[in-house]
């Protein structure tokens, strides 16, 4: 999010020094992530130490905590453990938000660096490790399970009126309008297939397990130390491997789509039977959902301020060469050649 939440600078420094014994020296807003609903901050303490905070709207429940404390369990230390406050809770209410506090690690992601071979294939390697976990039914009660949900491509379909009337007065929203009449086809198609796609799982049942759920390059952070760490683990989900593996080769961001990438990720991650429809599925409705949440906030409400620009930058990236839309178009070409070929 590109502007800060309304909450003032105050109030998250006595939330820090009460709940955390934090003594803030300085709090800095910083300029990160997609995510509308998150703020990040970092603070430099008086003694000289540095944290990462992390700000949500709403009172979320830790179940990332949880799964760190899991993964870590199991032996996986490419993770970040949070911080936990005086009495030992991994989150902290502040109002009507959620504050998560982490040591701050000084590196930059994957979308502003590459990844080395041998980065590639500890990265499958830590990914096999999380796919192999037993998820104790505790928890796997807390997390989502896939369903193959219709609510992203209802809401997409739900916008297609706005795309044919004068929209709100607003720069971006004019600029959104035109991009989406101009594509309106590959829109559609991103939609039937992820509804066509999805029917078909219905009626299969792949096994569940436990997965990030969006591992695409900017959470996957990369220190001084050359050492990988994934990060945001906000959104876990109990679903089919691929609802993670969709990312290697995807192009999300315009990056991981180079072959010679995803054959040293598959080195690490070892041998693996994907299954295509999934993968289809996978690729089409993640696009579908991205292309519901930012046409919502940018022709429906003049809200976001600083952030309207950059979700249009997402938007129309997802149509560049080699990104996520045509990528999942091969996808789903090497898909129906596949089916075409068993059904001779």
């Amino acid at each position: 999010m590109l502007e800060k939440h309304p909450l003032s600078d105050p109030t998250i420094i006595s939330c820090l020094n009460t709940h955390y014994g934090i003594e803030v020296a300085s709090l800095t807003f910083l300029l990160l992530g997609a995510d509308i609903n998150a703020s990040v901050y970092k603070v430099q303490t008086l003694n000289q130490k540095s944290y990462f905070i992390k700000l949500k709207q709403g009172h979320h429940h830790d179940i990332s905590v949880e799964i760190g404390e899991l993964l870590q369990s199991a032996g996986i230390r490419h993770i970040i453990p949070p911080v936990k406050t005086i009495h030992g809770r991994t989150t902290q209410r502040i109002d009507d938000y959620t504050l998560i506090v982490y040591p701050f690690v000084d590196g930059q992601d994957g979308f502003n660096r590459n990844l080395t071979d041998d980065q590639w294939t500890i990265l499958g390697k830590v990914l096999r490790q999380l796919h192999e976990i037993e998820v104790p039914l505790p928890i796997q009660h807390r997390i989502r399970r896939e369903t193959y949900s219709a609510k992203w491509r209802e809401i997409v379909r739900s916008i297609y009126a706005h795309i044919e009337v004068e929209p709100i007065a607003d720069e971006i929203a004019l600029k959104l309008q035109k991009f989406m009449k101009k594509n309106m086809l590959a829109i559609r198609r991103l939609v039937d297939r992820a509804e066509k796609l999805g029917e078909k799982l219905q009626n299969q049942s792949p096994k569940f397990v436990l997965c990030h759920s969006d591992i695409h390059a900017g959470n996957v952070l990369i220190d001084g130390n050359n050492t990988i760490y994934i990060v945001d683990w906000d959104e876990p989900i109990m679903a089919p491997k691929e609802r993670d593996l969709m990312f290697f080769g995807g192009g999300v961001g315009n990056v991981w789509n180079k072959p010679h990438e995803e054959k040293l990720f598959y080195k690490g991650y070892g041998k693996v039977e994907i299954d295509s429809t999934i993968l289809a599925y996978y690729r089409h409705e993640r696009i579908v959902e991205d292309i519901a949440v930012y046409s919502r906030e940018l022709l429906l409400t003049t809200a976001g301020g600083k952030d309207r620009p950059e979700m249009y930058r997402h938007f129309i990236g997802m149509f560049a060469p080699q990104g996520v839309v045509e990528i999942a178009f091969k996808t789903d070409k090497a898909w129906r050649s596949k089916e075409e070929n068993l059904s001779y």
